[in-house]
């Protein structure tokens, strides 16, 4: 039904003054090449699968019953995995839900939210649902984060970090530059895109991760997920990381909304998936590399690649005209994502496939690249 045949006359004025989050397109054709969601190529661990058979055939019984409201078992897990306590670890029905209540929890204030002004595109629906002032900040000419122009009042700060849809890192003492200087405002480092980033060269730190900041500096608030990295976008699990009060304010918002966030299934699975440490650090080298590989193959087809900490590119044609190339690709059945907004017109972002959907896509921009020059000509 057209938005313009829905009859709103029941609606609250908050639902009717919503713009929502648009999410990739997920089109079901055969033989696509789908590169346009970051979604992994690879499957997830197999024992993800044999946990959740497990609960479904030993514990059927127990899916009359609720599952555990913080899921306990998962956070232990979570907690292990990066050496902090339980108490600071936040579990939610992804990681959207969980920057959601994010917004509640923190930025519910008489002073903006700062954030870039290319980034995720959710952030400003979350300000418009909760009425949060959101100023946003210009990123520098090649798309880098200057924290000294964050340096303004604000009731907090919200940062994808690697950048979506750049794939660009900050580093940690810029992280920390801004927690220190924003001593009273939650500094929300997002990190869906965080197992496929890499320590520069010579770099003093021992981790990509803000995680790791989160006991030297108390109001920093990492947010992660399960849907990239660790191939479960399907299950729908994210999570938080911060001191202890962080938590709690994130569990009061949650218990306010939606008790029991995560099915047993979700929960069974998910732990299963962080304990399989092999199989995680397997695929994400995979992935590391594919995208190597992909960008010395744009590269060589003179595109402008920036370089990525996440599991796709961002290109530029040589040309510009990243929307023709976006629509001559889609008619041979390969989706990759444009967006139509300045700045970043000119660019494709490109998920990272298995090795041969990326070689699918670098033949097919061959024959475009061909083409254009015999037309030229």
């Amino acid at each position: 039904m057209s938005e313009s045949k829905i009859d709103t006359r029941l609606w609250s004025s908050k639902a009717r003054n919503l713009s929502p989050y648009v999410p990739g397109e997920q089109p079901q054709h055969d033989n696509l090449c789908k590169l346009n969601t970051n979604e992994n190529p690879f499957p997830p661990s197999p024992k993800v699968g044999e946990a959740i058979a497990k609960v479904l055939e030993q514990q059927a019984d127990e899916l009359r019953l609720y599952p555990a409201p913080e899921s306990d078992d998962l956070r232990a897990a979570l907690a292990q995995l990066y050496d902090i306590d339980s108490n600071q670890v936040f579990v939610g029905n992804g990681s959207d839900e969980v920057l959601a209540l994010v917004f509640a929890s923190f930025f519910l204030k008489e002073r903006p939210v700062l954030s870039p002004d290319i980034g995720y595109s959710f952030y400003p629906v979350y300000a418009q649902t909760f009425g949060v002032e959101l100023v946003q900040i210009a990123l520098e000419a090649d798309f880098s984060i200057d924290p000294d122009a964050y340096r303004q009042p604000c009731s907090g700060i919200i940062i994808a970090n690697p950048n979506a849809p750049t794939g660009l890192l900050l580093s940690l003492a810029d992280i920390r530059k801004l927690a220190g200087e924003h001593s009273n405002s939650v500094i929300v480092i997002d990190e869906a895109y965080i197992d496929f980033a890499k320590l520069e060269a010579g770099s003093s730190e021992t981790s990509v991760s803000a995680v790791s900041l989160i006991n030297e500096c108390d109001n920093i608030l990492v947010t992660q997920t399960f849907s990239k990295s660790r191939s479960l976008a399907g299950l729908r699990v994210g999570m938080a990381f911060g001191n202890a009060s962080l938590i709690e304010a994130l569990t009061r918002m949650k218990n306010s909304f939606n008790s029991y966030p995560l099915d047993k299934l979700a929960q069974a699975g998910a732990t299963a998936s962080v304990l399989d440490v092999e199989y995680f650090e397997q695929t994400r080298q995979q992935v590391i590399d594919l995208r190597e590989s992909l960008t010395a193959g744009l590269k060589a087809l003179d595109y402008d690649v920036l370089p990525s900490h996440t599991n796709f590119v961002f290109a530029r044609p040589k040309e510009g005209n990243a929307n023709e190339v976006a629509d001559k690709l889609r008619e041979q059945g390969i989706i990759v994502r444009h967006f139509d907004k300045p700045r970043i017109n000119e660019y494709l972002r490109i998920t990272i496939g298995k090795a041969e959907q990326n070689q699918r896509l670098l033949d097919a921009l061959k024959v475009l690249q061909a083409n254009a020059d015999v037309a030229a000509d």
